[in-house]
């Protein structure tokens, strides 16, 4: 079996390093040298792993959207029909797994980064894009016309849950978090069948 190099152990402690930063600071305004020292090496190793401050940021954001891809994907691919998969997207997207409060403060602080921030940006649009269309696939056969309209919407409120949560000081409730999406869906569904 080979042997797993030090580059990836290190880069993936310097991307836990750099959430578990971002989360205690509730802001971009962390250095280089705190992630490096919270990741036990040295600042110029960081910089080596990832040229600046930046760089890790973004690598932070890949990572937490890799792995809120891997929730979404996972509960899609048991979805039977159109509610199964809007309820797979929805409670996916509040997975306990990435809707924890570090992970919640790097979200917003990526929305701010991106307004400067040409790698940012694109990064963001690439999550709001696979959103969206996974919320319009899920909601055409319930909706028709109307799915992109309802999908632009509930993408909308789900962010919106998330800056409600990095606002405020309770832990993040999953279940809950998925349960005001969905009662949401189901009043807008509701509407469209009368």
């Amino acid at each position: 079996m080979p042997k797993l190099g030090m580059e990836p152990i290190r880069r993936a402690a310097l991307i836990d390093a750099t959430i578990a930063e971002i989360g205690a600071a509730g802001s971009l305004d962390v250095t280089v040298s705190q992630i490096a020292k919270r990741a036990g090496m040295s600042s110029g190793l960081a910089h080596h792993y990832f040229g600046g401050k930046d760089d890790i940021l973004l690598a932070a954001m890949r990572r937490i959207m890799a792995d809120y891809a891997r929730e979404v994907l996972g509960r899609l691919a048991a979805a039977r029909t159109p509610e199964d998969r809007l309820a797979a997207i929805v409670v996916g997207s509040f997975a306990p797994s990435n809707f924890r409060a570090d992970a919640v403060s790097a979200w917003l602080n990526f929305y701010v980064l991106a307004l400067s921030s040409d790698d940012a940006r694109r990064l963001h649009r690439i999550y709001a894009g696979r959103l969206r269309s996974n919320l319009r696939h899920a909601l055409r056969p319930l909706v028709g016309d109307l799915a992109s309209d309802l999908a632009n919407r509930t993408a909308e409120l789900i962010d919106g849950v998330y800056l409600n949560q990095g606002l405020s000081a309770a832990e993040p409730n999953s279940t809950a978090a998925a349960a005001t999406v969905m009662a949401s869906l189901k009043v807008a569904l509701e509407a469209q069948a009368r």
